[in-house]
């Protein structure tokens, strides 16, 4: 089963693609959908939609997970990474796939099997599961990839 993550962003959005067979995961790919900060910002929602389609077609997963938001201080950036959020959302159900929605808490758990992990203890699980030769950067790729990963997992569990 192929899974795809997406962290949702304006400036830059996360992507992950993981396969995997009975317990044996395998990186296929990650990166990120960069808008530069001086697009407006429609603009910017057109251009993750479009790459976000883009990535659906080339990678053609069976299951997509976008992170669920949780913000309590800058209201204002995360109405902006909500529209992101929904662009990307969009681009999965014109391409007909399920979209699983996870928390940060939800992804520590399904990735270290501990809700309160920090960056780095995640960062080096997704590194140790995904057999890489090192820490998979940036930061939002790092992050979707996890989102695969949980995918995975939901998904095989879904088939059980």
């Amino acid at each position: 089963m192929r899974t795809l993550g997406f962290d949702p962003g304006t400036a830059t959005t996360g992507y992950g693609v993981v396969e995997g067979q009975g317990n044996r995961l395998r990186h296929v790919d990650h990166g990120t959908i960069d808008t530069p900060a001086n697009t407006f910002f429609a603009d910017r929602l057109k251009q993750i939609f479009e790459e976000a389609t883009r990535l659906l077609e080339v990678f053609q997963p069976e299951i997509v997970a976008i992170e669920r938001l949780y913000f309590k201080q800058n209201v204002t950036t995360g109405i902006a990474v909500a529209q992101s959020r929904g662009v990307l959302a969009l681009a999965v159900v014109q391409a007909g796939l399920p979209i699983l929605e996870f928390s940060p808490t939800e992804i520590k758990t399904a990735i270290t099997g501990y809700g309160q992990a920090d960056k780095r203890q995640m960062q080096e699980m997704i590194k140790i599961l995904l057999n890489l030769e090192g820490i998979p950067k940036p930061d939002d790729a790092a992050d979707a990839l996890g989102l695969a990963i949980a995918a995975f997992h939901a998904g095989k569990a879904a088939r059980s």
